[in-house]
């Protein structure tokens, strides 16, 4: 049986946490990175990350998800971070997303996000932690922030952008994760296919819905499959 690490979840979103981690762990899971995506999340992962009957390892990362980012709130989720980050094995989910229409058009919200990215980017740095970076619709913008910063590991989850985009962060040494998406998403699979292996980790988004399948870590099975 494969040894599996699935490199992107949420786990305090399953539902049946208990039982995907055990399901995870039959089929030859032995690690999962959680991420956090604000500051409740990014506290859970720590949590689950110290329990020592889980079945498999919890690796915790810390972060500010690019949804999750609003005027009010977000200072105290950051100073969080740079105080635990020294337990965590990296910083993520973080990034930009303007892949939707009303962001695109609305300049505070890009400003924003950009801003709190640039921050978690020199937390990277100066704590040389590797980002996992959400970058759907910003692709050359995310790339040119992390290279700026000087961050040198980075993993561009489920990445989907345009090809020459994939050059530039596969030549800084960056990372791509596969989801299961790679079954039947035509952008998601050109990425795969022009990414050596030795820059393509597997992946899982857990719990995200792929097809009417609710994900959960188990489910790193079907991005192997998708990638083979």
């Amino acid at each position: 049986m494969f040894r599996l690490v699935d490199a992107h979840a949420h786990l305090e979103d399953l539902k049946d946490l208990e039982g995907a981690i055990r399901r995870a762990a039959d089929a030859g899971v032995v690690a999962v990175i959680t991420v956090g995506s604000d500051y409740d999340s990014s506290l859970f992962a720590l949590k689950i990350s110290k329990k020592e009957d889980c079945g498999l390892k919890v690796y915790p990362a810390l972060g500010v998800h690019p949804w999750n980012i609003s005027q009010n709130g977000v200072e105290s989720t950051l100073d969080f971070i740079e105080s635990k980050v020294d337990e965590a094995v990296g910083i993520g989910e973080v990034g930009l997303d303007y892949w939707y229409k009303e962001v695109r058009k609305d300049l505070e919200k890009k400003r924003l996000q950009r801003e709190v990215f640039e921050i978690l980017l020199k937390t990277a740095k100066r704590h040389n932690k590797p980002v996992i970076i959400h970058s759907r619709g910003a692709w050359k913008e995310c790339v040119d922030m992390a290279v700026e910063a000087e961050v040198e590991k980075a993993v561009f989850h489920w990445f989907t952008g345009p090809i020459e985009v994939l050059r530039r962060l596969l030549e800084q040494g960056y990372f791509v994760s596969a989801t299961p998406a790679a079954e039947y998403s035509r952008e998601h699979r050109n990425v795969i296919e022009n990414t050596p292996l030795e820059n393509l980790l597997l992946e899982t988004d857990s719990p995200v819905n792929y097809h009417g399948v609710e994900a959960e870590p188990a489910h790193v099975t079907r991005s192997l499959e998708a990638v083979a």
